[in-house]
C-alpha cells in the first residue's frame, strides 16, 4: 500500500519537457544535421574518386601480368582482352571499350571514366601508376571533366 501511495506521489511530482526546452533540442539537432550532411556528402565524392584511381590501377597491374604470359604481344592490351582472357576479373568504373594499356614499361592507362563523381568525368592520358597515386586532388573538388595530375 505505501509504495502505491509513494509511486502516485512521484508520478505527479514528474514533469515533461517544456516547448521551449523541446525547441532548443530541436535547432541543436538541425545545426548539427546541417553540419554533417555535406562533410557525408564529401567523403562519399572523395571514396568514389579513389575507388576510379584503384581501379585504374588495378587494370594496369593486369596488363603486367598480360605482358608477362604474351611478350610477343606488341600492341597496347585493352580492358576487355584482359576481361576476356581472365587477367582481370572486373575493370570496376574503367570502361572496357576505348581503354587501353601500353606496352611499354612503364605501363600507361588511357581511359575516359564517365560519371565517376556526381556526373563529373575522370581521364587517365597515358598514366603510370605512379602518375595516378601522386594525384593528391579531392573528389569532392572535382569540376566538370578532371584529367589525372593536371594542375590547375
Amino acid at each position: 500500500m505505501f509504495k502505491k501511495v509513494l509511486n502516485k506521489k512521484l508520478l505527479k511530482n514528474q514533469k515533461g519537457l517544456t516547448l521551449i526546452e523541446l525547441l532548443a533540442v530541436i535547432v541543436i539537432l538541425a545545426i548539427v544535421a546541417a553540419i554533417a550532411i555535406p562533410a557525408i556528402g564529401n567523403i562519399i565524392d572523395n571514396s568514389k574518386f579513389n575507388g576510379v584511381k584503384a581501379d585504374a590501377v588495378n587494370v594496369i597491374n593486369a596488363a603486367n601480368l598480360y605482358y608477362t604470359d604474351n611478350p610477343n604481344d606488341n600492341g597496347p592490351v585493352t580492358v576487355k582482352t584482359l576481361l576476356d582472357e581472365k587477367y582481370l576479373d572486373t575493370a570496376g568504373k574503367i570502361p572496357k571499350d576505348n581503354s587501353s594499356v601500353t606496352k611499354e614499361v612503364p605501363r600507361t592507362l588511357t581511359a575516359t571514366v564517365e560519371n565517376a563523381v556526381k556526373s563529373h568525368t575522370v581521364k587517365f592520358v597515358n598514366h603510370t601508376i605512379d602518375q595516378i597515386n601522386e594525384d593528391k586532388e579531392k573528389g569532392s573538388k572535382i569540376k566538370d571533366t578532371y584529367t589525372i595530375g593536371a594542375t590547375k
